[in-house]
């Protein structure tokens, strides 16, 4: 897809906006939504989780051996955990089995190492955790029962697990385990024996922790004396306010907990053992997510590092550990407002020292062992990768893009990022991209058309990491501007919370003011703005063209992947890990059922809606496909200009690369419709 020699267009062409001819298709973007996640490194050796869509969307987990190899879990094996169902981290590298050549040599010595080390992984399909020993040619075994029916049940309970870490005897697997039974959810944390005694038997999976109605980083202390655990209760989310406690273990289970972090309005995450008798973890209690080191005593937590800035994202997934010490006592960390950056910190000084990298911007997940770390990172033009840095002579390897072959940087768009005014004067932060293609000039008509990008969680937040799926619009002549809307992470607690109790109000506000930015400066055609956004991005995106459009609506358009439209139904029918969200950005229900009803897009369709893109997974856990069929069938009976899109096999989000290319192909043909162009190459959309 590079251009040759990088020589510019030998004519330009004068082409209307969003008729731009693009080297960039539909199915390049599928191509480049390899997704890589969750990085562990043991000495010169690095695994990691890749999803890929030309295998149907499932999860690999690759290993990187010191010799350069490379071995992958083969298919049909999907290392997939539905823990809260967005999983996080699936596997775990495990040691050479006692006896074994490598055993007991230590990660970097000798060839016979690398073939011994196994992984246990979390297999989708059945959600039993499996022990293979040789990645890439074996058959895993399994570790975990399978589900079985029980007498008061209609179906069989599903068993999960998730953030999974060796015992300090390295004969077990302790982690999260999520059981489904009698309409009920508990978790625990549980110690899963390497010895294959519990493939059959339930009871040989012992429990070790109770009595919350969540649990995350389970990490035995370095002697084994003790064992330390995230934990916090409904209606808390895990940004809200959790709980860091420690247990003495005897015998090989804890005993009674002592906090020692943490509460109901302080959020502490991701312990690491400093030593018997003190940890470091991330909390938020002074207004932003710093690191501190915490005795198991009682003594006064010491901050490392005081800094308005981020050390951590929202806990949306298990399993990703945003700092980890190294050999020498530093410790690598991830920091920054928006973006994360890689930093090595002195915790006696509190000084940080950024390495010189390609890459600017950072995932919150990373590794280290010795003087070797382990990252995925990316920037504006550069493809996100699984990067391997030595923290001593800060080289820096890439060792699998997400893209193997990268379009002519020419036709990606720079972003350029802003702080614009909101309502009542607040600042917004957001990224502006605007279109970028060397071989055309800009055609009559105005400016650009613009789509306001919303992104999910809503805790959740936009960054500068390449994303193919929007040079594929700005290519085209169709501007972006990705909003970091009140509620968003990476600007500390204060900003997050703005969103408490205003969940429809605040967010719909700043993604209006965003549009009104961009058109009042010329940028954007104030008569070809749409919205769009996933999951909390598509109840945003909904919101402001149904109960936001009475604010003054300025969208003429908007779609809606996988969004949230009836907020009481919602509330009755998603998974537990979000079942109570509401309580904190609506108010609990009953009492605010009015609120709920007033908010929500279903209900506020009118003759005056604009048009409505809807996509939707048929197999979503987490936004039932009955939300967007609801919303098809009042914007119907309204006569709204709408198209409603099932994907069969899909989930919350698209993991099948006909799936990617479908729906990014109807979003475009679908802003060709309303706002008047022809894209080139792209079916046209039927619209009811």
């Amino acid at each position: 897809m590079a251009r040759a020699n990088g020589d510019q267009a030998a004519a330009s062409q004068v082409v209307s906006f969003g008729e731009w001819p693009s080297p960039i298709t539909a199915a390049e973007v599928a191509r480049g939504t390899v997704r890589l996640s969750f990085p562990e490194v043991r000495g010169g050796q690095v695994w990691w989780q890749e999803v890929r869509p030309n295998e149907g969307g499932r999860t690999a987990v690759v290993h990187r051996t010191a010799d350069g190899r490379r071995r992958v879990l083969p298919a049909p094996w999907n290392a997939r955990t539905r823990v809260h169902e967005y999983g996080g981290m699936s596997y775990l590298p495990v040691p050479p089995e006692p006896g074994h050549a490598g055993a007991g040599s230590g990660p970097e010595s000798g060839p016979g190492t690398d073939e011994a080390w196994g992984i246990v992984f979390a297999n989708f399909a059945d959600q039993r955790l499996y022990l293979s020993r040789q990645v890439d040619t074996a058959d895993p075994v399994p570790l975990t029962p399978p589900s079985a029916p029980s007498a008061d049940d209609a179906e069989p309970p599903a068993v999960r697990y998730a953030d999974f870490v060796l015992s300090h005897g390295q004969d077990e697997i302790w982690c999260v385990r999520e059981q489904y039974r009698g309409g009920k959810v508990c978790r625990a944390i549980v110690a899963v024996p390497l010895d294959g005694s519990a493939s059959d038997d339930p009871a040989a999976v012992r429990e070790l922790v109770t009595g919350a109605d969540f649990f995350a980083f389970p990490v035995p202390s370095p002697d084994g004396s003790r064992l330390a655990w995230i934990c916090w209760n409904h209606p808390r989310m895990p940004w809200d306010g959790t709980e860091l406690r420690v247990a003495l273990v005897e015998n090989g289970r804890p005993g009674p907990s002592r906090l020692v972090m943490g509460g109901a309005r302080e959020s502490v995450m991701a312990p690491v053992w400093r030593d018997e008798s003190s940890l470091y973890a991330i909390s938020d209690w002074a207004g932003w997510w710093n690191l501190y080191q915490v005795g198991i005593y009682g003594e006064p937590a010491r901050a490392l590092l005081v800094a308005e800035e981020e050390f951590i994202h929202p806990l949306w997934q298990l399993g990703a550990r945003p700092f980890a010490v190294l050999g020498d006592g530093r410790i690598v960390v991830l920091h920054g407002r928006g973006d994360l950056r890689l930093g090595v910190l002195d915790p006696e000084t509190g000084e940080v020292f950024d390495p010189d990298a390609p890459f600017t911007s950072f995932a919150p997940m990373l590794a280290a062992d010795g003087t070797t770390i382990a990252a995925v990172a990316g920037g504006p033009d550069t493809p996100e990768s699984v990067v391997r840095l030595d923290a001593v002579s800060t080289r820096v390897e890439a060792l699998r893009r997400e893209l193997d072959v990268l379009p002519d940087v020419a036709y990606l768009p720079v972003p350029r990022q802003v702080e614009l005014a909101g309502t009542d004067g607040r600042v917004v932060h957001a990224l502006v991209y605007p279109p970028s293609n060397p071989d055309v000039v800009a055609g009559p008509g105005g400016p650009a058309p613009y789509v306001v990008w919303v992104h999910g969680g809503p805790t959740s937040a936009a960054t500068t990491r390449l994303d193919l799926s929007k040079a594929f619009f700005t290519s085209r002549g169709i501007g972006i501007v990705d909003v970091n809307y009140g509620g968003s992470s990476g600007f500390g607690r204060a900003y997050r919370e703005r969103l408490r109790g205003q969940w429809g109000v605040v967010d719909v506000e700043d993604a209006m003011a965003a549009a009104r930015f961009l058109a009042e400066a010329g940028e954007a055609d104030p008569g070809k703005l749409a919205i769009r956004g996933g999951s909390a991005g598509g109840w945003t995106s909904l919101a402001a063209v149904t109960t936001g459009a009475a604010n003054g609506g300025v969208f003429a358009a908007a779609a809606s992947y996988c969004g949230v439209a009836d907020l009481v139904t919602f509330a009755a029918q998603t998974h537990d890990f979000e079942s109570r969200y509401l309580d904190g950005l609506i108010g609990p229900l009953p009492r605010f059922e009015p609120v709920y009803l007033e908010r929500s897009p279903l209900g506020h369709v009118t003759e005056a809606t604009c048009p409505i893109l809807l996509l939707q997974g048929a197999d979503d856990p987490i936004v039932p496909f009955a939300q967007s069929q609801s919303l098809a069938e009042e914007l119907a009976a309204h006569g709204i200009r709408h198209a409603f899109l099932m994907f069969e096999g899909e989930s919350h989000g698209f993991r099948k690369a006909e799936s990617v290319i479908a729906a990014l192909e109807a979003e475009l043909a679908f802003y060709g419709q309303i706002f008047g162009f022809d894209p080139p190459g792209v079916p046209r959309i039927e619209l009811s």
